[in-house]
């Protein structure tokens, strides 16, 4: 029978023994013997320090963690995450590492309880004031849509205000649920826990390097696609894959554009020509109608003087009347050749969106003007104006009728002293300040 003495091999035994060399501490020699250092083993920390440990169990309520201390650590539900009501199962996996701070070394029951919230949130916080010192964004899962805005886990809860979401107003916040965002900090306060974070500054310093690069690789003259963003009253806004560009009024359409809905709508993908580029204001400025098919040239090439053409007149204005021939192709009828007779006022002779025909006078290519005729045109029957009134007037009244305007006549004289506007010589009624007036009209 063999003689086995038993060793004590207590944490405090093994201390009073000999290092074993070579053993890294983990072996002594106690009275001859060699045995465990299991001192050697052990943690050491206090409380308040951060610890790693695998976890060993998954309660209902709580976690067993091993963190090599002489029993395991429990770490409570309610202080594994900032979220509120967590189940253990969806924050931990057994075997996983993680990092706990030390609430306590022995609570009432003698146990290890340690804080896997608190531990992050040490963390959390240098990352945080780093990022705040250096401006660098940081990441967070939106956990809460709250009044005002979105609460994000950074390890800490962060605020993102709903003003700061995005460049423009979000109207539902609740799309954002689940999402990971990339925020700047903007406030912090250690001592009351409060993170303030701005979305909308990391969108807009995005913005501003894709402005560059687009502003960059853009030149006057080149055709490019966009998206309708907005509509206003002098224009549309384009996006240029993040940049914006303005197409004015003026440049939507060759034909009279009254206000840009009638041409584009918000989302529709337009092919235009950029114009011009303002660098140092970030600003372009674009052309739809560019792109397209230019009717003056259709009438340049299919048109002569003396041409005869249906038109719509488009607008009356003192000095005569624009008459649409062709799409985009407005010419003015001078006042002089409305009619045959003298026209105190184009609105006696043509009104808005009537059709007529007209005669081309003059085609000037360089100036973009067309001067038309509507008397000069054979067989067109027009109003006579006043003059006509008169003759259909005195044509169907009785004898009756006549009889009374001729003692009426006889009683006043003076009412027959007004020079009768049939005998105005055509000539005065030329305005050749008016012509020039009407081609910048034409032009326009």
């Amino acid at each position: 029978m063999t003689d086995t003495t038993l060793t004590d091999t207590t944490p405090t035994a093994a201390a009073a023994g000999s290092p074993v060399e070579g053993s890294n501490g983990l072996l002594v020699e106690v009275d001859g013997k060699v045995v465990p250092n299991y001192a050697a083993t052990m943690v050491s920390f206090d409380e308040g320090d951060v610890v790693k440990g695998n976890v060993v169990r998954i309660d209902k309520d709580e976690v067993l963690v091993d963190i090599g201390y002489k029993s395991e650590g429990v770490i409570p539900s309610t202080e594994l995450s900032i979220r509120k009501s967590v189940d253990p199962a969806d924050e931990v996996e057994l075997g996983e590492e993680v990092d706990a701070l030390v609430l306590t070394k022995e609570d009432a029951e003698g146990r290890l309880v340690l804080s896997k919230k608190r531990a992050r949130f040490e963390k959390a916080w240098r990352k945080i004031e780093a990022a705040a010192e250096s401006g660098e964004p940081v990441e967070g899962n939106v956990i809460e849509v709250v009044k005002g805005g979105l609460i994000l886990d950074l390890g800490v809860r962060g605020f993102l205000p709903a003003s700061l979401v995005d460049i423009r107003r979000v109207h539902n916040l609740d799309e954002f649920l689940g999402q990971t965002l990339e925020c700047k900090v903007i406030e912090l306060n250690r001592s009351r826990n409060n993170v303030v974070l701005s979305r909308r500054a990391v969108l807009e310093e995005e913005r501003k390097e894709v402005r560059e690069q687009i502003l960059g690789r853009l030149e006057p003259g080149q055709v490019v696609e966009g998206k309708i963003s907005n509509i206003v009253d002098f224009g549309a806004f384009v996006d240029l894959d993040g940049i914006d560009g303005l197409i004015h009024i003026s440049e939507l359409s060759w034909s009279h554009v009254n206000h840009p809905s009638e041409v584009v709508s918000i989302g529709d993908t337009v092919r235009i020509k950029v114009l011009d580029i303002d660098r140092d204001r970030q600003r372009i400025s674009l052309g739809l109608k560019q792109t397209q098919e230019d009717p003056w040239q259709r009438v340049i090439s299919t048109h002569r003087s003396g041409d005869v053409l249906e038109g719509t007149v488009t607008k009356v204005v003192a000095f005569g009347a624009f008459v649409e021939i062709l799409p985009g192709v407005e010419g003015l009828v001078h006042i002089s050749e409305l009619a045959d007779h003298h026209v105190e006022s184009p609105s006696e002779v043509v009104e808005p969106n009537s059709k007529l025909n007209v005669k081309i006078l003059e085609i000037d290519e360089e100036r973009r003007r067309l001067s038309l005729s509507i008397k000069r045109v054979e067989g067109q029957n027009m109003p006579m104006g006043d003059l006509g009134q008169q003759i259909e007037a005195a044509e169907g009244s009785t004898d009756e009728d006549q009889a009374e305007a001729a003692e009426a006549d006889a009683v006043e004289p003076e009412a027959t002293q007004e020079e009768p506007v049939a005998e105005e010589p055509a000539e005065q009624v030329e305005e050749p300040e008016a012509v020039e007036e009407s081609g910048d009209s034409a032009e326009s």
